[in-house]
């Protein structure tokens, strides 16, 4: 076993390995590069929508956790690859498991912009 970093190289090789997590993800994981596009869609939107620091933050918060939750739930399924490219009940829960978590940040998107949106929503309709 290597020695633990410190202090600023940990930080920078950190960074470095975030980095190319991201380049593998966009690259290899078509739902996160959809993920994406909506987040691309979607921040500046929150931005354009509302002029609210707060709303803006509730409207881009989701996004995030979407982003987030994706990238863990391709890290499930790699993980569980990796152990056995066999049909397992135990592997298939762990997918669907972590598929739901990402189901869940679509499901809090839409909530969190149907409620911090609503006022606007109904002015507009009059």
């Amino acid at each position: 076993m290597k020695p633990p970093q410190k202090g600023l190289l940990r930080i920078v090789r950190a960074t470095v390995n975030s980095y190319r997590g991201l380049r593998i993800a966009l690259r290899s994981e078509a739902a996160f590069r959809q993920d994406m596009l909506l987040a691309a869609i979607l921040l500046p939107l929150a931005w354009w929508l509302t002029d609210q620091a707060v709303e803006r933050a509730l409207l881009m918060l989701p996004v995030f956790i979407l982003l987030i939750v994706e990238l863990l739930n391709s890290a499930v399924e790699a993980t569980v690859d990796r152990i056995s490219p066999d049909l397992h009940e135990l592997s298939g829960k762990a997918k669907d498991i972590a598929s739901t978590a990402v189901m869940f940040s679509l499901v809090l998107i839409g909530v969190i912009w149907a409620t911090v949106l609503w006022p606007q929503i109904t002015q507009w309709l009059g």
